[in-house]
């Protein structure tokens, strides 16, 4: 099978099983989901969700984020990990808005990726998320399935965004890099995965090396 044909079976099938897919973190507008995306690396969604309120409720916009000050910033978000980073990024990024911005958020990829704190993926998610432009940003689920469906053997996330935008069109990428998320969690985690009960898995037909190494290691041991 074609990584092509593999593709529109796993878009077809997400589509079926997830044909709804809010966006895992809280906001209320691009700042306050630029913000949530900045903490979301290397943190959980749902832990950032408990973060975020409070921050918010103190800082719902540049100035106010940029009043409330680092070492405040720090002892809100220090649950959520990297904290010397993400609370002088948020800061930082606030600060620029302000300056630069008119105290929005600037609605381009160039502009995004010049805040601190901010990267490809963090620009991606805010312009899909808050502005509906067409971005497929590449976290760690979407990198493993990609490899698990034969869709991608990029050694790193900007290859595998790359493979991605190749395999499905544009229309498609901002529902269904959620749809691959929300699938990754439930279906195909990191650990305790068992390709026999992943559906998209077995109506694709194919197993990755690894995972067929390890099934002809287990017969010999057998």
């Amino acid at each position: 099978m074609t990584r092509k044909k593999r593709a529109e079976i796993v878009a077809r099938m997400l589509e079926e099983l997830f044909p709804e897919v809010p966006i895992p973190l809280d906001h209320r507008d691009p700042f306050t989901l630029l913000c949530a995306v900045v903490l979301s690396a290397q943190c959980t969604d749902a832990r950032v969700n408990t973060v975020t309120p409070e921050l918010f409720r103190l800082a719902p916009d540049p100035a106010s984020m940029v009043a409330l000050g680092v070492e405040r910033i720090a002892d809100i978000v220090r649950p959520c990990g990297l904290t010397p980073m993400k609370s002088k990024g948020l800061h930082g990024l606030s600060q620029i808005l302000i300056e630069q911005h008119g105290g929005q958020v600037p609605e381009s990829f160039e502009a995004l990726e010049a805040l601190p704190a901010v990267g490809h993926k963090t620009a991606s998610v805010v312009m899909s998320q808050a502005f509906g432009h067409p971005a497929f940003p590449v976290d760690t689920h979407i990198h493993r399935l990609m490899h698990r469906w034969g869709l991608s053997s990029g050694k790193s996330v900007e290859q595998t965004e790359r493979d991605a935008k190749v395999l499905w069109p544009a229309v498609l990428w901002n529902k269904l890099h959620l749809q691959i998320i929300f699938y990754g969690r439930q279906y195909s985690p990191a650990r305790g995965w068992n390709p026999e009960e992943d559906p998209i898995q077995k109506a694709l037909e194919y197993r990755p090396k690894a995972v067929q190494n390890r099934a002809a290691t287990a017969r010999k041991r057998g």
